[in-house]
């Protein structure tokens, strides 16, 4: 069963979320065999990122908090919180698995 992993950056680092950004991006792109899905959280006008949202597919919450640890996010300093969960696959790509 897959994980989902939700961060929340440290009020007042949103600059640390722009200088880390491409390296971040680049760790995504390395990874996306294992990932589901994955996104910014935005501020309602859309402008600016707080967090975001991982569903990693793993059965292994370790492999889910070395993911996360391995983040150039992570790295930087920039959350302020984690919190991994497990994820059930219901509605998926306009089907629904139940």
């Amino acid at each position: 069963m897959p994980f989902a992993i939700q961060t929340i950056d440290k009020a007042g680092h949103g600059h640390l979320r722009i200088d880390v950004r491409a390296a971040h991006v680049a760790y995504l792109k390395a990874n996306l065999a294992k990932m589901i899905a994955g996104g910014a959280l935005l501020d309602d006008d859309g402008a600016s990122g707080f967090g975001g949202i991982i569903l990693l597919d793993t059965d292994d919450r370790g492999e889910a908090e070395a993911f996360v640890a391995n983040d150039p996010y992570t790295l930087a300093g920039l959350f302020e919180s984690v919190k991994i969960s497990r994820w059930r696959k219901a509605f998926l790509d306009g089907r629904c698995l139940l």
